[in-house]
């Protein structure tokens, strides 16, 4: 009963750790992340907290700088909070503070 018990802690926890760093072996392999041998060893050497590494690292293959919203620095501040931002925002014609200072305001 032991060993059983003690094969089904030990032994689960294992496959699924050893079938993560295959699928981010080949998988990095797939999608151009060189070398796949970094990236599992990674994953390896940290169960878990790798893998995830290794997603966030993929999902950068895939950006696309057009379809960013925060690009060029812009950010969005709901209108309830508009008057406590000191950066003007995307749809405000407010000047920055810069501005401000240069004019003696």
């Amino acid at each position: 009963m032991r060993t059983g018990l003690l094969a089904i802690l030990v032994g689960i926890p294992l496959a699924w750790h050893l079938g993560l760093t295959a699928v981010a072996y080949y998988d990095a392999g797939r999608v151009g992340l060189e070398p796949p041998k970094k990236w599992a060893a990674i994953t390896f050497c940290l169960p878990l907290l790798g893998f995830f590494i290794y997603l966030f690292e993929r999902s950068e293959l895939s950006y696309d700088p057009e379809s960013d919203p925060y690009r060029g620095h812009n950010f969005n501040v709901h209108p309830s909070r508009a008057d406590d931002s000191p950066l003007p925002t995307r749809d405000d014609d407010r000047r920055s503070l810069t501005e401000d200072d240069e004019d003696g305001g």
